[in-house]
């Protein structure tokens, strides 16, 4: 069973900074690509940021392009999100995926962690 752990959220001023982890364990993640995505309160959840297992590629959504980075250690099977320049608009609670590759752009998500709450204040 697979089980995905976050850490590293909390507040933080607008501007700064916060590294998110994402503890991965139950399977091995070939054929996978990770991912964080996040829900604000009243949005849908949306996605951030992915990267593949096997290859490291990675991919952003628009928004956090440029600020924010994802990471891998395949050693101790983690996989990081790097926040930078960060803005009240954020805030949100974030969550690590697990899913298996379909075709180059198709994702088929399956596993989900807890989520960490992230907040930025003004």
């Amino acid at each position: 069973q697979v089980q995905l752990v976050e850490s590293g959220g909390g507040l933080v001023q607008a501007g700064g900074a916060l590294r998110l982890s994402c503890a991965a364990s139950g399977r091995t993640f070939s054929g996978y690509r990770m991912g964080w995505f996040r829900q604000a309160p009243g949005k849908e959840r949306e996605f951030i940021a992915a990267i593949t297992w096997s290859t490291g590629i990675t991919y952003y959504a628009e928004s956090v392009k440029g600020r924010f980075t994802i990471s891998r250690d395949n050693a101790e099977n983690t996989v990081y999100l790097q926040m930078g320049s960060l803005k009240p608009e954020d805030t949100a609670v974030y969550y690590c995926a697990a899913g298996r590759i379909v075709t180059i752009i198709q994702v088929a998500w399956s596993d989900w962690g807890q989520g960490t709450q992230v907040t930025v204040s003004s």
